[in-house]
């Protein structure tokens, strides 16, 4: 192989490097309201997030005092799938509880 051959082939690996490169993360936050029930956020917390019960007792009391709790940071179909699942528990046991992601 010539000089030339392999500055191509480092091109080559640098565009291949680029592309394997981790997908972007979405943050995944709970926002407080009014009506929803503290036993209600505790409950998602630990069916959809999978926490503990302490550790969903803390995040739900950060909701309460804070106005939103931190959930989780996901690749994107994985936290469109939390929001969408918090979305539809939530219309189901008629609460306005409301979670949304942001790109980190």
């Amino acid at each position: 192989m010539t000089a030339v051959e392999f500055e191509n082939l480092d091109e080559v690996l640098d565009e291949k490097y680029e592309r394997l490169q981790e997908p972007p993360l979405y943050r995944v936050i709970i926002h407080n309201d009014h009506y929803t029930t503290m036993e209600f956020v505790v409950e998602i917390l630990e069916d959809v997030f999978h926490f503990d019960q302490v550790q969903a007792e803390q995040i739900m009391m950060m909701v309460h005092r804070q106005g939103a709790g931190f959930c989780g940071e996901y690749e994107r179909q994985i936290a469109e799938s939390k929001v969408a699942e918090v979305s539809r528990r939530a219309a189901a046991a008629g609460f306005p509880l409301r979670c949304t992601m942001e790109k980190v």
